[in-house]
């Protein structure tokens, strides 16, 4: 796992000062200079935008993913790969716009009634949606060249600080919230540039037609892939946006803005998750080239593992803080508490599991995925028309919480009867125990202290040290003591030099 642990540990250092700054945006500027309505408005764009972008890659990202090691030669511009890809989503993007624009007196009668205020934006959609998704065409490549550090740079970096700096403009009068929302949209193109010039720095930017020299046979084969994956690629975008969605139809702006915000509370909590997906997905592409199913096997165990005790032990520090952490909020974010325990039980069982997606869509059975995937969209809908009327946005969360929880399950039980592989093992079981006790011990445990920062600085140091020392004292995980030994010495080195 030295690889995968090497660019993970490097990933989510940058990631986490990306963490900081998303969290200075939507935890604290946002709050603080944008009114509730106006907070569901920006997230509501991005959620749109971002299936657009999901809608218009039409599959291909997968595709990537599974194909690229076949076609990986760089005195042949790799056979054209990237400009073929490039030209298949072209073709997405330029029907999902129409459709955007064709149909945008019905889209838009889906909000008229509880977020009149969205209108008048709708079209920012687009331009948010066409510059996700040449990021998301770059970010794939490169990470099929094992390249991850500068895509997460550009986007958990430069875009946070551009963001920043719009947001402070707006603060300071400088910017109406017209003038804001186009420039929030536009930003999204400053990953994709970053990552065009990156690839022509290193010399692999081929995207002329002429480099693309794909046999008709395989030109079909990754067409009928990309086709099958992209109901899938679908699925778990549907699920962070289609509640966001429906809560915008069926509540409001308003209530939008407070479930979009714990939102981002709880992704940001997979930053580690993330990382370890970004830099392992692709070993499983070339794992099933050479068949592996061994080393394949390890991967998966390792990575679950990882995602667990880190997933639990973040949840655990946060969740302890709850009360405290919202405190900072406006008084209708109270309702978000709720919200971030069920969004959080379907993102543990999401990391647990998140490993199984990636040895499925590369496997030979990716076909079968997409059963999985329209029962996921089926859920999530089924669930949310029924829980949002009566829970409101609690309700959402817990029709994601459960769609997870299942989607997951099914995925796990299919990689398992099919390849006699799963990423268990008795040591897990133990650190989830471990992590139930810590959970009811910090319900019981009373104040420590009238200051609120110091009772949560106490529950976080006893709550870290029953978990994390645990499990190192045990040896439960054993990758974790590497990991951050390698973290020290990774931030020792860089802070001498």
């Amino acid at each position: 796992m030295g690889l995968v642990q090497k660019d993970a540990l490097r990933t989510t250092l940058i990631s986490s000062f990306g963490l900081v700054l998303g969290y200075l945006n939507k935890g604290l500027l946002f709050l603080l200079i944008f009114s509730t309505e106006q907070i569901g408005v920006v997230n509501l764009i991005f959620s749109l935008g971002v299936l657009f972008a999901q809608f218009s890659n039409l599959g291909s990202l997968y595709s990537i993913w599974k194909f690229f090691p076949f076609f990986k030669n760089r005195e042949k511009a790799h056979h054209g790969f990237l400009a073929f890809m490039l030209f298949f989503v072209g073709i997405g993007a330029t029907f999902v716009t129409a459709f955007f624009v064709i149909f945008s007196s019905r889209i838009q009668s889906v909000y008229l009634e509880k977020s009149p205020l969205f209108l008048e934006y709708y079209y920012w959609v687009i331009p948010l949606g066409l510059g996700y998704l040449l990021y998301l065409v770059f970010e794939v490549y490169l990470r099929a060249l094992f390249k991850n550090i500068i895509s997460v740079f550009a986007l958990d970096i430069v875009l946070r600080l551009a963001v920043t700096l719009l947001l402070l403009l707006f603060w300071n009068g400088s910017l109406s919230f017209d003038q804001f929302i186009a420039g929030h949209s536009l930003l999204f193109f400053l990953p994709p540039l970053i990552l065009i010039g990156y690839l022509i720095r290193i010399k692999e930017f081929y995207i002329h037609p002429k480099h693309i020299q794909i046999s008709k046979r395989f030109k079909k084969i990754l067409l009928n892939y990309s086709g099958f994956n992209y109901l899938n690629s679908l699925g778990g975008v549907l699920v962070n946006s289609l509640d966001v969605i429906m809560v915008a139809q069926y509540i409001g702006l308003r209530a939008t803005g407070v479930y979009t915000t714990i939102i981002f509370l709880t992704s940001a909590l997979q930053v580690p998750y993330k990382a370890l997906i970004r830099v392992s997905a692709p070993l499983v592409a070339e794992y099933w080239k050479t068949r592996d199913l061994i080393k394949m096997r390890l991967l998966y165990a390792q990575v679950s593992s990882m995602s667990l005790v880190l997933g639990l032990g973040i949840f655990l520090i946060v969740w302890v803080n709850i009360d405290f952490l919202f405190s900072f909020l406006k008084p209708e974010f109270s309702t978000g508490i709720g919200v971030f325990f069920f969004l959080m039980i379907g993102r543990l069982f999401d990391m647990y599991f998140g490993l199984n997606g990636a040895i499925f869509n590369t496997s030979k059975k990716y076909r079968y995925d997409l059963i999985f995937t329209l029962s996921l969209i089926i859920i999530v809908y089924a669930l949310n028309l029924y829980l949002i009327p009566i829970y409101g946005i609690e309700g959402a969360a817990i029709s994601t919480a459960i769609a997870l929880v299942l989607y997951n399950l099914g995925r796990l039980l299919f990689v398992y009867f099919t390849y006699k592989i799963h990423p268990f093992n008795v040591r897990q079981l133990i650190v989830i125990v471990i992590g139930l006790l810590c959970f009811y011990t910090s319900g019981i445990i009373p104040e420590l202290s009238a200051l609120s920062w110091l009772n949560a600085l106490l529950m976080t140091s006893i709550t870290t040290l029953g978990y994390f020392g645990s499990i190192l004292v045990f040896n439960l995980e054993p990758e974790l003591k590497n990991y951050l030994r390698n973290g020290i010495r990774y931030l020792s080195k860089n802070f001498k030099s």
